[in-house]
């Protein structure tokens, strides 16, 4: 008589393998955009002396909003951000060994903040009764924008325009050309 095996039902090797318990796994990261929301890919930073008083200049004077601002020793601002209209523009005092310095530190600027407004003339005036210096009045000029600039107590340049006309770039050579000869006469801006 043979012998009869008994038989019993064995789960598939897939199954006992989901029988396992697994393995704990991280969730995945989460993805980050490289410029963060509300930012664009250039935004301004500048250095000032009393960081604090530009602060609150630059609310009175531009219309700014504060966004944040960290404090450093000695009542000094380490990083701040202020808003105007959809730009976001950073400062920080000058610190002692470090390479960036402010305007009135080195006696001048290198460059200046461009901001393009509804109404330039409007902008402008607020500015100057609030402290700024008149480098250039408002102007209508040759690229289509009513363009001025002023310095602020803490030496930095700011350009403001309204922009009143979209010009064709043979209109604009032509205008450009008649602008530039017109300085070197002594007549007008550029």
């Amino acid at each position: 008589m043979a012998k009869t095996r008994k038989m019993t039902k064995r789960a598939p090797a897939r199954a006992k393998a989901k029988a396992r318990p697994k393995a704990s796994t991280r969730p995945s990261a989460k993805k980050v955009s490289p410029v963060p929301a509300g930012y664009h890919t250039a935004t301004p930073y500048l250095t000032v002396n009393d960081g604090n008083g530009a602060l609150e200049f630059y609310k009175r004077a531009l219309g700014a909003r504060e966004v944040m601002r960290m404090a450093a020793p000695g009542g000094k601002i380490g990083h701040a951000e202020i808003r105007i209209g959809d730009s976001h523009i950073m400062l920080s005092d000058e610190f002692p060994g470090t390479s960036t310095k402010a305007p009135t530190s080195l006696g001048g600027t290198t460059g200046s903040i461009m901001l393009y407004l509804p109404n330039v003339d409007a902008a402008f005036k607020k500015a100057i009764d609030a402290g700024c210096k008149s480098i250039m009045a408002p102007t209508d000029m040759f690229w289509g924008d009513r363009f001025g600039k002023l310095e602020d107590p803490y030496g930095n340049q700011w350009a403001m325009a309204t922009h009143k006309e979209d010009v064709p770039p043979k209109q604009m050579a032509e205008r450009a050309k008649a602008s530039m000869a017109a300085m070197a006469q002594g007549q007008g801006n550029a």
